[in-house]
């Protein structure tokens, strides 16, 4: 191929990048998967945002905590949640879910566009935007 139309590619596939998602205060995740393990049950287990607090739910209870975020890291901190009573495997779900929420360290976004909140250790919470 000829260096100009080299050139004329690349350029013309530039013009096609997308810019990658950010972090969204005031918009509600969706956890696919926690850790290893994906998700189960009906209800949603799902992640908020907003000015230093951030809350959702575990799939049974509600969760709350206090969030730090700078550039691509964030911690959170003084988490707490509801008690109802929960099915055995859902019960389980929460305390990984919230277990693992204690240890995240940094985010990003995946390659297709999935929020990743990684722990010093192991695979990360995935989230997508909930639809509204």
């Amino acid at each position: 191929m000829k260096p100009a139309a080299l050139t004329l590619l690349a350029l013309s596939l530039s013009g096609c990048a997308v810019q990658p998602l950010a972090l969204q205060e005031d918009t509600t995740y969706i956890a696919e998967w926690i850790g290893a393990d994906a998700v189960i049950g009906r209800r949603k287990v799902s992640l908020t945002l907003n000015e230093g607090r951030a809350y959702g739910s575990t799939g049974c209870n509600h969760w709350y905590a206090s969030y730090q975020l700078n550039g691509p890291s964030i911690r959170f901190a003084e988490i707490g949640s509801t008690s109802r009573p929960c099915p055995e495997g859902i019960a389980e779900q929460e305390r990984r879910f919230l277990a693992l929420l204690g240890e995240v360290q940094r985010w990003d976004v995946s390659n297709i566009d999935q929020l990743r909140l990684w722990p010093a250790r192991g695979e990360p919470l995935r989230f997508w935007p909930a639809l509204d």
